[in-house]
Order: structure tokens, then sequence, then C-alpha cells
């Protein structure tokens, strides 16, 4: 009983964090009694253990705000920061979620970095103890029901993963890059997955000559076959899993090949 309430706490927490974000542009600490974005349980549903809910805004500001972003929207945003927030790759954001994302500019890798540190641990509660698997969905309709997010005992260990004290060099190609953020998704020379990226620091204090190298061999390799890409040399600080996998690459420095 205890993890399963966990869970749906942690699930709580983490979509009340990602909305108050994108209403205020601020991410919230914590809940307090004053938190004018706030989710509230509905009722179960048979055929698994399962709980409906929906988010409560007590501001009219900040529901004229929910309004013009739209429950569509907000799940596509919900499923991306989740998804970051594990080094998952996501699927391509529509036009309408990618502008909401770039006005929160380094926001909203404060916000993923809050969600890997307080509820995405929580979510994981059942998934840990138990080994059931936890899925997140939006119910479009009556009808249709759209899959936000699932968890499970592999990927609760990304919020074990730690960055390396060593550098290495890898060579590698930009496969996504989030101009605002510097964030992004790389793939390594005769790889066959694409692994996260970022600075590790305010992407505002990259230098411009970098963020021209990273985008240039992004749109010089779009839409180009693979044994037509051009490749970066970079140096890089793994952050790894446990296991030592790497889930993600801190940008240290670069040569072009």
């Amino acid at each position: 009983m205890k993890a399963g309430l966990d869970t749906l706490h942690g699930v709580s927490d983490a979509t009340r964090c990602i909305a108050e974000t994108l209403l205020t542009q601020k991410v919230p600490q914590r809940q307090t009694a004053k938190s004018n974005v706030r989710t509230i349980m509905k009722r179960t549903f048979s055929g698994s253990y399962g709980q409906m809910f929906t988010i409560d805004i007590s501001d009219e500001d900040l529901r004229k705000e929910y309004r013009k972003i739209g429950n569509a929207t907000f799940a596509e945003l919900m499923s991306y920061f989740m998804s970051e927030s594990l080094y998952l790759e996501t699927a391509e954001l529509s036009e309408k979620a990618q502008k909401i994302i770039l006005k929160l500019g380094d926001t909203a890798e404060s916000l993923v970095k809050q969600l890997r540190v307080s509820a995405m641990e929580d979510v994981h509660e059942v998934s840990t103890k138990f080994g059931y698997p936890v899925t997140i969905r939006y119910r479009k309709s009556a009808l249709e029901q759209i899959t936000i997010a699932k968890f499970d005992s592999t990927t609760v260990q990304a919020l074990q993963a730690r960055e390396s004290d060593e550098q290495t060099e890898i060579l590698a190609s930009i496969t996504r890059l989030n101009i605002n953020t510097g964030n992004g998704r790389l793939l390594l020379k005769g790889a066959d997955e694409t692994v996260a990226f970022g600075f590790g620091i305010e992407y505002k204090a990259v230098t411009l000559a970098a963020k021209k190298i990273f985008s240039e061999n992004l749109n010089f390799n779009n839409g180009l076959s693979s044994s037509n890409w051009r490749f970066l040399r970079i140096i890089v600080r793994p952050i790894k899993l446990r296991d030592d996998k790497i889930v993600k690459y801190i940008v240290k420095g670069y040569h072009n090949d």
C-alpha cells in the first residue's frame, strides 16, 4: 500500500511541478498550502490498479496560460520532461511545444534536474519494490488514450547515474539539438543508439563558435545517408549508470574531424 501511495505521490508531484513551471516560468521547489497548481485524485479504474487525476489551477491568470498551452500540448511536454529526466530519447516535438521550451530557456534544464532529485524517485517505488511497471496516460477522450511515460525497474537506474571524473574523446554526429538549452542527442560513429549530451553549464555561457559547430553539424547531416555524415571529435565527461552504461555526455571541448 505504501509503495503505491508513494508512486501516486511522485506522479502527482511531477505533474504539478511541470505544470507550475510551464505556467509561471519558475521551477517550484516544494508544494505548499498556497500553491496555485494542484492535482486532484478522481477515481480508480478496473482491470489493473490505477488512479485518475486532474490538474486544478486556482489562479485565473494561470488558467488562461494553461488554456493557451492546451491539454494535448501539455501532455506532450509532460512526456518530454519526464523522459529527459531519465536520459531517454524523446519523440519529435510539435512546433508549439518547441516554442514553449524555447521560451523557458535554462529553466527547462532546471526543471529536469528538479524532477530527478524529487518526484522521479517516488514514481519508481512500485517498480523498485515489486517489479511492476507504471504507466501514465492522457485520456484524450473516452475511447482514445495517449501514453505519456512508462517507468520500470530499468528506468529507475538513471537516478543513480553519476558523472565520471575522467575525460575522454569521442567521434560523433549531432542528431538533435535544443538551440536554447544546448541539450541534445548524438550518435557515436558505428553505434546504433543515440546518447544524450549537454554542456554542463548555462547555454548562454557557451561560446558562439561552439554553438555554431554543433548546430552546423546537425544541419549538414540532416537528410543525408549516414555514410556521408560529418563527425565531430568531442572531448567529453561521461555520465554513467552503476553498470557503466553511458546515458549522457557532458561536453568539455571539440574539434572538427
